[in-house]
C-alpha cells in the first residue's frame, strides 16, 4: 500500500507522548517496558531486556533508562510525523530539548528525503516536557579498574576491532544486540568470553501500521546503540563505551533541502561529539564512549581485516541477506565489500566467502559505479568514501594487470568512464591508506595500538 499523505498522518496524529517506563527484574536480567500513545489512541509498548550484574537500580540507571526511551521513539514518530512530541516519562532541560530536536531531524535526514518531507519548517517538530529540571542530574563517576564494553555487529569492522583491542591487555566485554550468527561468530573467533546479549522488541503495531500506509525508513539506529551501551556500562561497571565506527562514514549522500544528508549520521564524528558531551552532562560521568577505528577509512579497514583469515567464512555485512545470514550479492553493499576487499584478497578468497565473483554481475557494475560518483547519489548504506571505492577499483586492476590476470570488463569500462590513470592511482594510494585522522577520542593507549596496526600494514 501506498503511504498516507504526511500532511493526512499530521493532521490524524498531532502528538506522541512518551507516557512512561515499567521496569521488571527478572534474575540476572532487567526487562524495560515503554509506553507512547500516539495520538488518539495508538499505544505502543516496545521491550528491551538487559543483562543485570547485582547492580541497584538508582536514579542513575533510572535516567539511563528513561533517556534509552527518548531514542526509542524515534521509530515510532516517524510512523505519522506528528508536530508534537511530549515526554511526560521523565524530565528534560530545555538544552536537552534541543539536543533531541537536533538528533531527530538530523538522524532521519534520509526519511525524510525518501519520503520527500520538508522538515526545515519552523514549526515542523516541537518537543516539550512535562517535567524540567533547573540542573542536570548529577552522577558520580565509578571508582574501578577500566574496562572496555565493545559493541560487536556480525561485519568486518567489529572483527578488527576486536582482533586489535584483544592484544590490549585490557579488561573486555562484548556486548551484542539481537544478536546474529554472525556477531556470535566474531565474538566467539576473537577469543572472547560470552557475550552480554540485549534483546530489543519492536511493537508488532508498528509494523501493522507500515503495511497500512503509515511512513517507514531508516533511522539512526547507531544513536540506540550508544544510548544502550552506556546504560549496559553503568549496570556492569565498565569505564569505556567502544564503537567500531570509522571516519568514512562523514561523507554525505546528498543535499536535500539545503541539508546535508548521510544515511551514516549517527556514526559520524560530528554525532559522536555531540554524544559525547551530551553524555557527560546528562546521562553518566562514569564511562566514556568513542569510535575505536575513528582515525581510519574503510579501505584501510578492509586491509586489515584481509589479515584476518579466521573471520572470512564467518563475517556477514549485507542487510538484504541479514534474515537467512547470507550475502545477496545483488545490492550495494555487497558491492562495496567486494570492491573493498578485491586488491587485498585473492579471487579464490573473494570467491569462498561471497560464492560468486560479483564482476561478472550487471547489476553490481551498477552499484558500483554509483559508489565511484558517477551517478549523483551515494547508497544509503553504509560503504566508504567516493575516493576510496575509485582507490579500490584502481588497485584492483593495478593486481590482475601485475599477476597477468584476465580484466574483468566491467572494471575497464569504469576505468575509461572515470579516466583513472596509474598516476592517480600512485597519487590517491598514500592519501588513502597512509591516513589517520586528527579527529577522534581514542584514549593514548587505544590510539597507540591503532597506529601500530597501519603501521604495521604500511610494512608489508
Amino acid at each position: 500500500m501506498f503511504p498516507m499523505q504526511i500532511n493526512e498522518l499530521r493532521a490524524k496524529h498531532p502528538r506522541l507522548i512518551y507516557k512512561n517506563y515499567t521496569l521488571h527484574p527478572i534474575e540476572s536480567k532487567l526487562r524495560v517496558e515503554y509506553e507512547f500513545l500516539l495520538e488518539p489512541d495508538l499505544l505502543f509498548h516496545p521491550q528491551v531486556i538487559i543483562p543485570l550484574n547485582h547492580v541497584k537500580i538508582d536514579a542513575a540507571v533510572n535516567n539511563l533508562i528513561f533517556q534509552l526511551g527518548l531514542v526509542e521513539l524515534i521509530s515510532y514518530w516517524k510512523a505519522a510525523c506528528p508536530r508534537e512530541i511530549v515526554v511526560a516519562a521523565g524530565s528534560l532541560t530545555s538544552e536537552q530539548i534541543t539536543w533531541w530536536q537536533d538528533l531527530f531531524l538530523s538522524g532521519l535526514g534520509e526519511f525524510f528525503y525518501r519520503n520527500q518531507i520538508d522538515f526545515t519548517t519552523p514549526d515542523f517538530l516541537h518537543i516539550s516536557s512535562t517535567q524540567t529540571t533547573a540542573n542536570p542530574l548529577p552522577i558520580l563517576a565509578l571508582t574501578t579498574s577500566e574496562r572496555d564494553l565493545i559493541l560487536v555487529g556480525g561485519g568486518k569492522d567489529s572483527a578488527v576491532t576486536l582482533s586489535l583491542l584483544k592484544t590490549s591487555g585490557r579488561d573486555l566485554a562484548t556486548l551484542i544486540l539481537n544478536p546474529t550468527r554472525a556477531a556470535k561468530d566474531n565474538v566467539r573467533l576473537s577469543g572472547l568470553g560470552p557475550p552480554l546479549v540485549v534483546e530489543r522488541t519492536l511493537d508488532p503495531q508498528l509494523l501493522h501500521l507500515n503495511n497500512l500506509g503509515y511512513l517507514n525508513g531508516h533511522t539512526p539506529f547507531s544513536a540506540y546503540l550508544a544510548f544502550l551501551g552506556m546504560l549496559v556500562a553503568q549496570l556492569n561497571r565498565f569505564t569505556s563505551v567502544v564503537a567500531a565506527n570509522e571516519n568514512s562514514a562523514n561523507e554525505c549522500n546528498l543535499i536535500f533541502k539545503g541539508r546535508k544528508i548521510n544515511h551514516q549520521y549517527s556514526k559520524t564524528y560530528e554525532f559522536e561529539n555531540k554524544f559525547r558531551t551530551y553524555a557527560q552532562a546528562f546521562l553518566t560521568g562514569a564511562s566514556q564512549y568513542f569510535s575505536f577505528l575513528r582515525p581510519l577509512n574503510e579501505l584501510q579497514i578492509s586491509r586489515l581485516f584481509a589479515t584476518l583469515p579466521q573471520f572470512f567464512p564467518s563475517f556477514r555485512s549485507c542487510n538484504v541477506g541479514s534474515k537467512t545470514d547470507s550475502w545477496c550479492g545483488r545490492c550495494a553493499k555487497c558491492a562495496f565489500i567486494y570492491l573493498s576487499l578485491s586488491p587485498f584478497l585473492t579471487s579464490q578468497e573473494l570467491q569462498r566467502i561471497f560464492n560468486r565473483n560479483l564482476f561478472t554481475d550487471p547489476q553490481i557494475g551498477g552499484y558500483i559505479k554509483d559508489l565511484v560518483g558517477l551517478t549523483n547519489t551515494k547508497p544509503f548504506e553504509c560503504v566508504g568514501t567516493r575516493e576510496e571505492s575509485i582507490l579500490a577499483l584502481g588497485l584492483t586492476l593495478k593486481k590482475y594487470r601485475q599477476l597477468g590476470l584476465p580484466l574483468p570488463t566491467l572494471l575497464t569500462n569504469l576505468e575509461k568512464q572515470l579516466k583513472l590513470t596509474p598516476a592517480k592511482v600512485d597519487q590517491l594510494t598514500p592519501l588513502i591508506l597512509n591516513a589517520f585522522s586528527d579527529k577522534h577520542f581514542l584514549p593514548t593507549s587505544h590510539r597507540a595500538l591503532l597506529e601500530a596496526a597501519v603501521h604495521q600494514q604500511l610494512k608489508l
